[in-house]
């Protein structure tokens, strides 16, 4: 019983020695360097006009503030200060006891198109003895308008172009593009497409609007339509299902109204087991007016 409690002893002293050792901190000693936080930053520039900020970090703390000039290097940069955005300060300063601070930029949301590519490159001026080789002491930011989202901006007469179009893969479907129309639905942020390839199928997408740098959509394994529509004889169940592969990004554009959505096409068999892949297609959805649905309309869409 002894040796017992001394073996356990043991070893709750060793698991001690254990989690303290892996509590120990590795505390930075090296020189004190100043930089961007990182090289590049994106950011979308909204209605609002709303301040955001581009990080500056020190490798340790100092117990007096410290004030920086920073600069809009005009050669690295296509977007135009006081035109597409403005530095709220040429300065930026680190205050006693902390290692970082920002540098305040607001963007002009009126001033950008949705089609630019627009960007500007910042130098932080410091001591050379501040300034570490590996990171440098530039970066450069990328402006992207973003256009509110609106579901209804996504409703109404629509087109389709796919790559599911005018191939030899499917014989039966002969078309450049349709003219279709979409609703909402009743799940949040979710439309219905109807007829996106076949009349009388009916595919729901979502969208993502967590992050407006990030504009995705989101759809659930649906029939799209059936083999014998597309090949004119019956493969499998029958049935053409549309899934979005998730090794592909597809995406929305607020601004342009449209969305751009890879997608694979598969048949089932009867028993749910996977007949065969017929291809993954590229689908590219544009909303439209009244006025040109019915020109469309007229030229046989």
């Amino acid at each position: 019983m002894k040796k017992l409690l001394f073996g356990c002893i043991t070893a709750v002293a060793a698991l001690i020695a254990l989690v303290g050792c892996e509590q120990d901190k590795v505390v930075y000693s090296g020189p004190n360097y100043l930089m961007f936080s990182d090289t590049l930053y994106q950011y979308g520039v909204q209605e609002s006009n709303e301040i955001f900020n581009v990080p500056v970090s020190a490798t340790v703390p100092a117990d007096y503030d410290r004030t920086f000039a920073v600069e809009i290097l005009d050669k690295k940069s296509n977007a135009v200060e006081g035109k597409h955005y403005k530095l709220l300060s040429n300065t930026v300063t680190i205050k006693a006891g902390e290692m970082a601070a920002n540098v305040e930029v607001q963007g002009n949301y009126e001033s950008i198109e949705p089609t630019d590519s627009l960007g500007f490159a910042l130098h932080l001026i410091i001591p050379e003895s501040n300034e570490w080789e590996m990171y440098g002491t530039e970066t450069k930011v990328v402006l992207q308008k973003v256009c509110p989202f609106d579901i209804n901006n996504f409703t109404g007469y629509c087109t389709v172009t796919s790559t599911f179009f005018g191939g030899n893969d499917i014989p039966n479907q002969n078309v450049d593009m349709r003219l279709i129309t979409s609703d909402v639905a009743e799940e949040e942020n979710t439309i219905i497409l109807h007829g996106i390839y076949y009349d009388g199928y009916d595919t729901k997408i979502k969208f993502n609007t967590k992050d407006p740098l990030k504009p995705l959509i989101e759809m659930k394994e649906q029939v799209c339509g059936s083999t014998g529509e597309a090949f004119g004889t019956i493969y499998g169940n029958g049935n053409l299902l549309l899934n979005q592969p998730t090794s592909y990004t597809s995406y929305y554009r607020t601004c342009e109204n449209y969305l751009l959505q890879f997608v694979t096409v598969s048949v089932d068999n009867k028993d749910g087991s996977e007949y065969g892949t017929v291809g993954t297609f590229i689908n590219v959805i544009e909303w439209i007016s009244e006025a040109e649905a019915e020109k469309l309309k007229e030229q046989g869409y």
